[in-house]
């Protein structure tokens, strides 16, 4: 069955997140991946199934098929809400990969170097920053709920997408916070803000954690403020082994999205291997 798909329906679909009260940043990236589809149709804009599936396979030859998945999710909502259900298609099978790559790991070492290279070059703010996301495990987009009170109180009421969580904070942690809430002005409010009392921008944040690459000798393929929430996530259940806790402190409403947090990365997979001494060969060598 064909459907014709226009600009005025990817309004009304953006009101309707709008008043579901999804994140600015969700909205936007619906909008922008249903924008790319449109243009992909052209004129008149008929969309069919077997369009859709030639856009999938399109969008596998340019996209990790995560980015792909992310994307054919936006238009399968989009697809749902205008009653096409006929145009749906499936996601692209994945297999979860048992380890991460070590390339995209980020050390306790390098994040210790990464802190000591802000505080060097006197970006306390940035400092501060990156051990609050790494001690406490929170989101980029949560750190507006880091305030003087929270600093205060020792724990953060974080209220998003229609959740409400409560996040502790470390006692030095706060300590740490009101001294630099101090020293700068902040008597009340959201900590992390900028000159003109805005909250701080996720692509501000990752290029000036990418600007300590040289001085704290840490390659910039692993400078990411997530990998800070993957460092806390790992070392928690390293020392708790408590998954479902794990989960509680990271804000997740299913155990199997904080598996990917605990993968252990393929530098440490291959350490366990070596230890379980299952290999002939090896035996032979030391008899």
């Amino acid at each position: 069955m064909e459907h014709f798909m226009e600009e005025t329906q990817l309004e009304r679909f953006q009101k309707k997140l709008e008043e579901e009260e999804k994140s600015r940043r969700t909205i936007e990236k619906y909008s922008r991946d249903l924008r790319a589809f449109l243009r992909y149709l052209g004129k008149p804009g008929i969309v069919d199934k077997t369009i859709v599936i030639r856009y999938k396979e399109k969008l596998l030859e340019h996209y990790a098929v995560s980015s792909v998945n992310s994307m054919l999710a936006a238009m399968n909502r989009f697809f749902k809400e205008q009653g096409w259900y006929d145009c749906v298609v499936k996601l692209v099978r994945m297999q979860r990969e048992a380890f991460r790559r070590q390339e995209k790991e980020l050390s306790r070492e390098e994040y210790f170097r990464l802190v000591d290279a802000a505080e060097k070059k006197g970006k306390k703010r940035l400092s501060c920053l990156m051990q609050t996301l790494c001690s406490t495990g929170i989101r980029i987009s949560e750190l507006p709920f880091i305030t003087v009170e929270a600093a205060r109180r020792g724990s953060a009421v974080v209220r998003l997408k229609g959740k409400t969580r409560t996040v502790l904070l470390p006692t030095a942690l706060c300590t740490g916070l009101l001294d630099y809430a101090m020293q700068n002005g902040i008597c009340t409010g959201s900590i992390f803000v900028t000159r003109n009392g805005r909250p701080m921008d996720r692509s501000n944040i990752l290029h000036e954690m990418k600007s300590l690459s040289r001085d704290a000798g840490v390659e910039k393929g692993r400078i990411f403020p997530h990998n800070l929430r993957h460092l806390f996530a790992c070392t928690y259940y390293e020392m708790e082994k408590d998954i479902s806790h794990l989960a509680d402190l990271l804000g997740h409403s299913s155990i199997n999205t904080t598996r990917i947090y605990t993968t252990w990365s393929g530098r440490k997979q291959a350490e366990k291997l070596e230890k379980l001494e299952l290999l002939w060969m090896d035996e032979k060598k030391t008899a």
